[in-house]
């Protein structure tokens, strides 16, 4: 498993390349190293709007800055170092418009 350099979200492996699915930093895989991806792996760190497992997701009270709609869905998840509060997701009930809140 590899972490961002710059922001510290776990990286993608991309045919030679890591890839950060948050910020876009890329940097090149060790070729003497041995890697094992499995499909689970993979599937699990994929959250999309609009389908299905959204629904099951619990909602609040959140105003959309694309709808101005005052209801979203939400979800939390570790992002950054062991060490800091997770991120706060959330996805509109009506748009689908997905945004994020940071304890900053």
């Amino acid at each position: 498993m590899e972490f961002c350099d710059e922001c510290g979200s776990m990286m993608k492996a991309e045919d030679e390349l890591w890839v950060c699915g948050s910020c876009g930093h890329k940097e090149p895989k060790d070729p003497d190293a041995n890697y094992v991806v499995t499909e689970d792996q993979e599937v699990s760190e994929v959250i999309e709007s609009g389908d299905e497992e959204n629904t099951a997701l619990p909602t609040t009270e959140a105003h959309c800055p694309e709808c101005d709609n005052d209801t979203a869905r939400w979800y939390m998840q570790q992002i950054r170092a062991a060490d800091e509060s997770e991120t706060r997701f959330f996805v509109c009930t009506e748009c689908d418009h997905k945004w994020r809140e940071d304890d900053n």
